[in-house]
């Protein structure tokens, strides 16, 4: 196995293993390797250095034991996380307006000219996020659930 450091034509850069070089060498040429954040095709190998692993004694010489860590929660969320999320709702909330279940219609309205542009937020399916971002719809996720507003 080898791991190259690739980058695209539309500068992301990211990291992929591949059977040997020849293997990356056949799936370039093919189109068959594209880039992880855009799904681009036309991708090449990025400068890199090589991996080179120390010696067995110098790599013995070099571990230290591992200090007592402390216990730490990782189910619950660190209170300042909590905080950031609750302000980034607060102002997505103020300075958007909710449209449900209707949100991926509104947007390719918004998108084609046909609805006045405004900030909008609400739910879409995987599918229809997927085809609004296919269609260059300018769409993010947002990293809490909207509370649902009934009348």
């Amino acid at each position: 196995m080898i791991q190259y450091a690739l980058k695209c034509s539309n500068g992301h850069t990211f990291d992929s293993w591949f059977q040997s070089a020849a293997a990356y060498d056949k799936l370039a040429s093919s189109g068959m390797v594209t880039c992880a954040v855009c799904g681009c095709a036309d991708v090449e190998k990025a400068i890199m250095t090589p991996r080179v692993r120390p010696a067995r004694e110098a790599v013995a010489k070099t571990i230290a034991p591992m200090p007592e860590a402390e216990t730490i929660d990782v189910a619950a969320p660190a209170p300042d996380i909590e905080k950031v999320l609750a302000e980034l709702r607060r102002k997505v909330e103020e300075n958007s307006d909710y449209v449900g279940k209707d949100f991926a219609s509104e947007a390719r309205k918004i998108h084609l000219g046909d609805a006045p542009e405004r900030a909008i937020y609400g739910e879409a399916k995987p599918d229809e996020a997927q085809a609004l971002i296919d269609d260059g719809v300018p769409v993010a996720p947002l990293p809490f659930v909207p509370s649902r507003k009934t009348n």
